[in-house]
């Protein structure tokens, strides 16, 4: 039977990865596609790091424009990064009539919306289950396992970097800037970790997630993403005394008023599964309504388990290339006329369980100014740890976690709070999600 026919851009850590599970496993990768696949081109820059990778085992090109332009390529696997000229050679690929598999999750949060609308007019497919959360096979789960549920919220650890550093931080007691340092020394952080400790990668990944889970376009401009950079290891000291453990967390919810789209370090019930994945470990959570709550676990990045996801989707063309378009699983699980405009809340909208950590006076009155200042707001406390100053200091920590109360709420409260005289410097606010 005809080979189909596979250029790869790119031969990097992933690229490296999809030709050597593809050269390895071929046969048991064939008997499940009906079709051998076979990388026919390479393009990179670096056409002496592909030799290497390959082996002499294909054909090599600098241009990556000239494979998107091949008459031969059957495929084209996106493995450049990027939202320039990976946009541009995906755009030409499709225009062309080219398959298309990626895993770049910045041009699928960013562009899909228009990537998909061309892929809609050529008639071909793009498949991106590499974009998120590596080897976990989430995507599909979104878009096939759970078709018959109604999604209420989807919940992930989907960073590798920060929750390496988050659990060497609970674990060693070390500030944020001495355990990122490490990271970068093992790497599991890039020399410019930007993306990743500010919430910015998680927030593509959650992005693309939520539009898979609602039936609503790609909104990560509307996303709102907090890091981890500002985090203290107090904080994670305490809130494990509570019975939580904090983890940077993208979460998406469906609520009555419109879609919750949101990064940010979060205390969870340490009693969660998710709560005790270490380490640079992913996982996600989805809530159904007929499921209830699913797990997925795994590798989040690395050669082989990203190649996993990468030679997935190229098995899923493989099988459905004779399949008239219409009958094909759309991109984002809706078929596109039923894809809709959710409004995407506002951070001061969303409602859930807050932590806060204040410096205070320790005096007599103290508690009571400021739990008449939660009152007033509306918001209830659910648990308290006021530490015992040191002996000589007239200063003390007092940790609250409240019940639900909208943000905006939590935000008027803080506001009186930090200017009562008693309190000095600036209240610590992370949010809590009891995810049941």
């Amino acid at each position: 039977m005809k080979p189909i026919n596979i250029g790869l851009l790119g031969i990097g850590t992933v690229g490296g990865g999809t030709f050597s599970v593809l050269d390895r496993n071929n046969e048991e990768i064939t008997r499940r596609s009906g079709r051998p696949l076979r990388i026919s081109v390479v393009a990179d820059k670096n056409i002496a790091h592909a030799e290497k990778a390959t082996q002499g085992k294909c054909r090599l090109t600098d241009d990556a424009f000239s494979v998107v332009s091949d008459p031969e390529i059957d495929v084209v696997v996106e493995l450049i990064g990027g939202c320039g000229v990976a946009k541009d050679l995906v755009l030409r690929a499709m225009e062309n009539g080219k398959h298309v598999v990626t895993a770049n999750k910045a041009l699928i949060a960013s562009h899909g919306n228009e990537i998909f609308a061309v892929a809609r007019e050529r008639n071909v497919m793009v498949a991106f289950e590499a974009a998120v959360a590596g080897g976990i096979p989430i995507i599909k789960a979104l878009r096939e396992g759970l078709t018959a549920n109604h999604i209420e919220w989807v919940s992930g650890i989907i960073n590798g970097t920060t929750n390496f550093i988050l659990s060497e931080m609970r674990e060693r007691g070390e500030p944020f800037d001495v355990v990122l340092k490490e990271a970068q020394r093992l790497g599991y952080a890039e020399a410019d970790p930007t993306f990743d400790i500010e919430g910015v990668d998680a927030a593509h990944k959650l992005t693309i997630m939520s539009a898979i889970a609602f039936g609503t376009r790609m909104n990560f401009e509307k996303a709102h993403i907090e890091g981890i950079s500002r985090l203290d290891s107090i904080d994670i000291k305490y809130a494990g005394q509570l019975g939580y453990r904090i983890k940077l967390l993208g979460v998406t919810k469906r609520t009555v008023a419109g879609i919750e789209l949101r990064v940010h370090p979060t205390l969870i019930p340490e009693k969660r599964l998710i709560a005790n994945v270490e380490g640079a470990m992913n996982a996600v959570l989805v809530k159904g309504d007929a499921v209830g709550s699913t797990l997925y676990y795994g590798k989040g990045a690395g050669a082989e388990p990203t190649a996993s996801a990468v030679i997935a989707d190229l098995v899923d063309i493989a099988r459905m290339l004779t399949s008239n378009p219409e009958h094909r699983v759309p991109h984002l699980a809706f078929q596109p006329d039923a894809v809709v405009d959710l409004p995407i809340l506002p951070i001061s909208e969303v409602v859930t369980s807050y932590y806060l950590r204040l410096r205070v006076e320790d005096k007599p009155g103290v508690l009571a100014d400021i739990t008449h200042i939660l009152a007033d707001q509306l918001i209830s406390i659910n648990a308290m740890i006021q530490r015992e100053p040191d002996e000589g200091e007239d200063q003390t920590d007092i940790i609250l976690l409240t019940h639900e109360t909208r943000e905006k709420n939590i935000n008027a409260a803080i506001s009186k709070i930090e200017s009562l005289p008693v309190v000095k410097g600036r209240l610590i606010r992370l949010r809590l999600e009891e995810l049941t």
